[in-house]
């Protein structure tokens, strides 16, 4: 079964899961030729290694607490909160408690991403 996607136009629920955070897993609210933007999701003490994405982007908190390590600093992002890096930033995001977040990729053109 194919993943529910928005559709151009179409309004898409971001607010904070609450309650139904613990249940939730990180998806594709959608992906067009030049642009995803995903809802991550990170228990409590999770940690994504250090990478990086050709393209720029928004990491921005809906709910819980992040840490972000990038250009030498930490950053830590709080609901509300956005973060902006370059493409080919290396980054590393950890969850100081389960958090839940909006993330936005620029795809450039060939990417396989």
């Amino acid at each position: 079964m194919a993943l529910p996607h928005a559709g151009s136009g179409e309004p898409w629920d971001v607010k904070p899961l609450g309650d139904a955070l613990a249940a939730a897993r990180t998806s594709a609210l959608f992906k067009a030729e030049n642009l995803e933007v995903i809802r991550l999701i990170l228990p409590a003490g999770h940690v994504l290694a250090p990478h990086s994405v050709p393209g720029e982007i928004t990491l921005q908190c809906l709910e819980g607490e992040l840490v972000v390590e990038a250009q030498g600093q930490v950053r830590r992002l709080k609901a509300g909160q956005l973060l902006y890096l370059v493409g080919g930033e290396p980054h590393k995001v950890a969850a100081v408690q389960a958090s839940s977040a909006l993330l936005t990729i620029a795809l450039l053109a060939g990417s396989s991403r």
